[in-house]
């Protein structure tokens, strides 16, 4: 196996970044999680299958950044843990700064800025997580993809994690720009159903909803 699957800072003879890809995988494998945005809010919903003895209030796969924003991961959960804790820092960050909330955009330009720096630098290796975030701040409600790479997108509606092809496609057919939250809610929950294993309870998925209140919960 050539050096270039294994170096991080060097590109391959088809102009990729090999341990990118490998990350990307790692993404890939991961529970599915999606989200909806609507007219006057966000929902986020992933899939929460764990061991049969394992406490699942122990295991939480969405996290609050700040009161109006919410973040879900696939991929390697304690990767996920570092960007959640750096996140909340640069939001506090901000706010000593400015006495401001910090708007969506910017937490994710910050949290995108941190996993693009992991792909350039040596000793160290790409973040093995896409990250969803949902929020409701003076731009109204927004959603964003962070991905290994650094790259981040707004989203109407998306999905990562091992279903998000299938999921994506259900999302196209069934999302429309009029949607409330609660129709984005049942959407979420149908969408999620699809590829699901199994019976779906309260037990082995997680959802977080943001409104026009500007509280996730």
């Amino acid at each position: 196996m050539s050096g270039e699957s294994f170096s991080l800072t060097t590109f391959s003879s088809s102009g990729k970044l090999v341990q990118i890809q490998y990350a990307l995988s790692a993404v890939s494998t991961g529970s599915t999680s999606l989200a909806v945005k609507a007219k006057n809010g966000v929902v986020i919903a992933t899939e929460k299958k764990l061991p049969l003895l394992v406490d699942e209030h122990s295991i939480q796969k969405i996290n609050l950044l700040t009161p109006n924003i919410g973040v879900v991961y696939s991929g390697m959960g304690p990767d996920s843990r570092v960007l959640v804790r750096k996140g909340r820092k640069a939001a506090q960050q901000y706010y000593r700064t400015y006495k401001d909330p910090i708007p969506i955009s910017q937490l994710v330009h910050e949290l995108a800025s941190i996993m693009q720096e992991s792909t350039q630098s040596g000793g160290v290796r790409p973040f093995g997580v896409s990250l969803l975030l949902a929020g409701f701040d003076d731009e109204g409600p927004q959603l964003y993809q962070v991905d290994p790479s650094g790259s981040y997108w707004a989203w109407k509606a998306a999905a990562i994690g091992k279903n998000m092809i299938d999921a994506r496609t259900f999302l196209e057919k069934r999302y429309n720009e009029e949607i409330e939250l609660e129709d984005a809610i049942h959407t979420a929950l149908l969408t999620l159903k699809e590829g699901f294993d199994g019976q779906m309870t309260e037990k082995n998925i997680e959802i977080g909803i943001v409104g026009a209140d500007r509280k996730f919960k």
